[in-house]
């Protein structure tokens, strides 16, 4: 798991860094002392948490997580408990950790940390998916196959090492890379118009210079899939 630490005080930064090495699988790739420079790092990056304080100059806690569109999971540090039961009114948050903080309190939080993730992200398993007919796609969940209606798919997003599969009204998040989910799709319907992203080209609602709106979805169109993209529409 990839994660971020946004704490103002260096030595809080500092102690976590220390609870986060004694996690094999938990691996540190950026601090920030300030919530603003986070956002911009999310903006850019994907992560799977933040282990992020509450009570920050200028920004806190709460108002970063009601910033981010899509947040990851996250993990609250603080010293101050009248915020918790205000915290899990937020869906990504997942633990509410008082400091000082415990190494004991902080391997439950990861505990809990793991089987929230392994409830919301789906694995792709290539050497479990069955033989499936035209239209199905199958994706493994929680020890589930679950089936996928190609012609539901509107849009697919690459993040990090992940893959988001957006339908109408559900989002599944599935471990894989985008080259190995464009490999299984059938090309009549689905185009990559850019390195992030395939859609279904007949759930295109309009194009807008260098976008196209599918749902609620607003793509970007990359310069070097746009003859593709401009070659399979049936223009007037």
């Amino acid at each position: 798991m990839n994660c971020i630490i946004v704490d103002d005080e260096a030595s809080a930064r500092a102690i976590v860094t220390q609870l986060c090495s004694k996690i094999p699988d938990l691996d540190i790739i950026e601090q920030f002392e300030s919530a603003v420079d986070a956002i911009k790092f999310l903006n850019q990056q994907n992560v799977d948490v933040v282990f992020l304080d509450i009570h920050m100059p200028g920004f806190t806690g709460v108002d970063f997580v009601q910033t981010l569109k899509n947040p990851p999971h996250i993990v609250l540090t603080t010293s101050d408990t009248e915020f918790a039961i205000e915290a899990y009114e937020y869906e990504a948050i997942v633990d509410y950790l008082v400091k000082p903080i415990t190494h004991e309190r902080f391997q439950k939080s990861i505990l809990k940390l793991k089987k929230v993730m392994s409830r919301t992200t789906q694995t792709f398993d290539e050497t479990e998916e069955p033989s499936t007919p035209g239209n199905d796609l199958y994706v493994n969940i929680d020890r589930r196959l679950i089936k996928l209606n190609l012609n539901e798919i509107q849009v697919i997003e690459a993040k990090g090492d992940y893959i988001e599969i957006k339908l109408e009204k559900d989002t599944y998040r599935v471990h894989t890379t985008l080259k190995k989910i464009k490999d299984k799709l059938p090309e009549k319907i689905f185009l990559q118009i850019h390195r992030s992203f395939i859609i279904n080209f007949t759930k295109i609602i309009d194009i807008e210079d260098n976008s196209v709106l599918i749902g609620k979805n607003v793509v970007p169109i990359s310069r070097s899939n746009r003859p593709e993209l401009m070659r399979r529409l049936n223009l007037v």
